[in-house]
């Protein structure tokens, strides 16, 4: 099976400072963050990024952000994945 992302769904937790969603494979449910520093534009990195402009900033990059997921699970699976700013370059 392939990682998939049906659940447009996505939160912010405050604890991580990131963005978490959720993709599948089959009937595995993968839980994965986006640290709010790889949402930040290069210009405001290391500055504390808002719940809503992190949620904002991930909808913008959802895609790019799939792409990294895709490529993180493929790795590895695991159950849980980080993503950091350097999983994007």
């Amino acid at each position: 099976m392939t990682l998939a992302f049906p659940n447009p769904s996505r939160n912010f937790d405050k604890a991580r400072n990131a963005v978490c969603f959720f993709g599948h494979d089959g009937v595995f449910e993968i839980r994965f963050f986006v640290e709010a520093a790889a949402l930040a534009d290069r210009g405001s990195r290391g500055v504390r990024m808002s719940e809503s402009k992190c949620l904002s900033a991930f909808d913008t990059l959802c895609p790019t952000i799939h792409d990294v997921a895709r490529v993180a699970y493929s790795h590895g699976r695991h159950s849980c994945y980080t993503l950091t700013a350097s999983d994007f370059r």
